[in-house]
């Protein structure tokens, strides 16, 4: 005998509807939402965000609540509303929620709020730095890790539309793919008591994998043992830099973003940079517009405090449409380094950093080729060899490789890339010159024996990206809880 039982789905409600969904519809429905309090006038008038938004909805509280409920809304505070959408007579928003019950869920007390960056008034970057934890509730945190979450979705929407894959690289790695050396040592080793060898040195053979370990620079040398086997593969993962730059351009952990293609060559990663970085600011434009239209409107307060020499001569919305409407200019490094000579600044020993062919351009010249001569984003390709690292392939001159940097306004470089090195001979001569052992990266010259192709990638710092799409002037406001040297806090 057996025993059938009937399963049914149970029918269930949405208990809340987040506030950005809140304010478009239109009033006459009895909903319920949470978030936090950002200000409570006159015991009456609530400003609640939930995050989804950088807009507050209104809660109008009538003098029905008792005492004690009223006490605890204060800012910061977070709540539950149940109430009637009704349309807003006030100024500034098309719908108010006419506020039914009210439920506490967390109490902020006054005096603790008075300690912190939720008190309402202005606060200096650095401050809210250090409250990372709690600047996400900041109108200005709220629209900056909106866009990032934006960026990162339209990214990998993006290169999957294209035929993609992605592709997880090892954030552990016993190879550098710079060449640099300036990394992060990985050791399960106790460093109070380091086994030796016999001439005195740290055994390493005794630690977790046997070898010297570090945190990656970046994924691009194993991106490319993808690409020759997929096609077209893309990384989109933490790096980091063990470099002592306490600056507002560098990071010890970020995020980058690395497409490699097989079968294409430097024309074909110029074109792939110029595409995609249209497809990501174009998306920005069209699904962030509350947020930047917020961020646009602090840069202008902002930009009335400096002096006119330091003001932004488009404003941020101006500047995407000018990356989206504009095609990329494309010189080579001798074409920037003679209009760099051949310029005002130049010859009025206006730049700071020297302009000579050999040497690498620094921020000030790319910015002048953007902003003042050419007017449009620029790409400069074929940069002397000795300036570039040792994957990038040598072109026929003897004295230039097949690389590429794109160059935007207000920040200069945004991406690097190069055609790679296919020829295993020249790739080990290469790898000669720059004192790295073969040992270390037989794999990647591995790949050269076995249908070997030309192939070709960039690099896109993902930080850097938010910091032109947000307008951003420090890289550690645009990346949730910043690593640099001496702070590791959060």
């Amino acid at each position: 005998m057996y025993l059938c039982v009937l399963y049914t789905k149970k029918q269930t409600t949405v208990s809340r509807i987040k506030i950005k969904e809140a304010l478009s519809q239109e009033a006459g429905s009895n909903i319920t939402v949470k978030g936090w309090v950002r200000a409570f006038r006159s015991n009456r008038f609530i400003a609640l965000n939930d995050g989804s938004t950088i807009n507050n909805i209104q809660i109008v509280v009538e003098d029905t609540f008792a005492e004690d409920t009223i006490k605890q809304i204060t800012i910061g505070a977070a709540i539950a509303v149940t109430g009637d959408l009704v349309e807003s007579l006030g100024k500034g928003q098309k719908v108010e929620i006419q506020a039914k019950e009210i439920q506490i869920l967390g109490t902020a007390t006054p005096e603790e709020v008075q300690k912190t960056i939720l008190q309402p008034k202005k606060h200096n970057l650095e401050t809210l730095r250090e409250q990372a934890h709690l600047r996400f509730r900041t109108n200005l945190f709220g629209a900056i890790f909106r866009i990032r979450h934006a960026m990162a979705f339209a990214i990998h929407q993006y290169f999957n539309n294209n035929g993609f894959y992605y592709l997880h690289t090892p954030i552990i790695t016993g190879s550098d793919a710079e060449g640099a050396g300036e990394m992060f040592r990985v050791t399960s080793l106790d460093l109070n008591n380091l086994p030796k060898t016999e001439d005195g040195k740290v055994d390493v053979s005794q630690d977790f994998f046997g070898k010297e370990t570090n945190l990656t620079v970046s994924g691009q040398l194993e991106a490319e043992l993808g690409a020759m086997a997929l096609g077209q593969v893309y990384t989109f993962g933490p790096t980091f830099r063990a470099e002592n730059s306490n600056t507002s351009r560098h990071l010890a952990e970020f995020w980058m973003i690395e497409p490699e293609v097989a079968f294409a060559d430097l024309q074909d990663d110029m074109q792939l940079s110029e595409d995609f970085m249209k497809y990501v600011i174009q998306y920005a434009l069209d699904n962030c517009k509350d947020d930047l239209a917020f961020l646009q409107q602090r840069e202008i307060n902002e930009d009335k405090q400096k002096p006119q020499a330091e003001r932004h001569d488009m404003s941020l919305i101006e500047r995407l449409e000018f990356v989206v409407n504009n095609e990329f200019e494309k010189i080579t490094y001798t074409e920037a380094i003679n209009i760099l000579q051949r310029s005002k600044p130049f010859k009025k020993k206006k730049f700071k950093f020297p302009v000579e062919w050999g040497v690498d351009l620094a921020s000030e010249h790319e910015r002048f080729l953007v902003e003042k001569h050419f007017k449009k984003p620029v790409v400069i390709f074929d940069y002397p060899k000795e300036i570039k690292a040792f994957y990038m392939r040598n072109n026929d001159d003897g004295k230039t490789v097949a690389a590429m940097d794109v160059l935007f306004p207000g920040i200069g470089e945004i991406i690097g890339g190069s055609q790679r090195e296919e020829r295993l001979d020249v790739l080990k001569e290469k790898v000669k010159d720059f004192n790295i052992e073969e040992e270390h990266i037989w794999w990647y010259l591995d790949t050269r024996k076995f249908g070997t192709a030309p192939h070709a990638g960039f690099g896109l710092g993902f930080e850097r990206l938010i910091m032109f799409v947000t307008g951003m002037s420090n890289i550690r406001d645009v990346i949730p809880f910043p690593r640099t040297p001496k702070n590791a806090e959060f």
